[in-house]
């Protein structure tokens, strides 16, 4: 073989090799059907297409003024009411009582409501709106009670304002209170009641009354009631 020939015969090796070399990856590549396309890849994270609904808000439901619940309760200071006037949203709302006893009510304006039951109150403000609204419906709803509290004062371990329901007496919010200090006039105690602007005077024989001899003295205390411990 001449020299010529064993020049083309490497030429033609050399240019073969590297076409082979490439067949071979390509063959190594997997295939895709013919049609479909090659999903591409994903640029988002499982958390951010994840999204947790917000936690629901804990919602309190007032107490209708029909309620059971609401036998013997009447409106106080600082109690909080929601007043719905049907189809009426401009009449409707939350009142907060004022400490004169009023709230105010659109169209009605300023009503003094210390004293009364929510029944009472809505029968009102129906009667106040009628010539305002055709037929008026009005729902008054309990929301918050801040007026039923007492205030204990004078020779006990803790003197203080008190919560009470509708039928805490005298005696309780004393045994509340820890007790009466060891050099208090125990059948001195008093209560003071507001009574149409009079302060009413109510006398506590405490010894008396824990020994039974004196119940008609442990009397259901009601709101703004002042206990005195000399």
């Amino acid at each position: 073989m001449t020299k010529g020939m064993l020049f083309i015969a490497a030429l033609c090796l050399g240019i073969m090799l590297p076409a082979a070399k490439a067949q071979d990856k390509q063959s190594a590549a997997p295939k895709t059907p013919a049609g479909t396309q090659t999903p591409p890849a994903s640029t988002t994270s499982p958390a951010a297409d994840s999204s947790s609904p917000p936690a629901n808000p804990i919602k309190t439901k007032g107490i209708k003024a029909d309620d059971p619940s609401l036998a013997g309760y009447t409106i106080g200071e600082q109690d909080v009411l929601d007043i719905d006037v049907w189809r009426e949203k401009e009449l409707s709302g939350q009142v907060i009582v004022r400490p004169d006893g009023k709230i105010t009510v659109p169209l009605v304006n300023e009503i003094y409501v210390v004293g009364m039951t929510p029944l009472q109150l809505q029968t009102m403000l129906a009667d106040k709106l009628q010539p305002f609204v055709t037929t008026p419906q009005v729902t008054v709803v309990v929301h918050e009670i801040n007026s039923r509290k007492v205030y204990l004062m004078g020779e006990v371990a803790h003197e203080g304002v008190f919560r009470i329901n509708s039928t805490t007496t005298v005696s309780q919010i004393i045994a509340e209170a820890g007790g009466l200090h060891l050099y208090a006039k125990r059948n001195k105690i008093y209560v003071l009641r507001n009574v149409d602007g009079k302060h009413v005077r109510f006398a506590f024989n405490y010894d008396a009354v824990i020994k039974g001899k004196a119940n008609s003295q442990d009397i259901i205390l009601k709101p703004g009631d002042k206990i005195v411990v000399p």
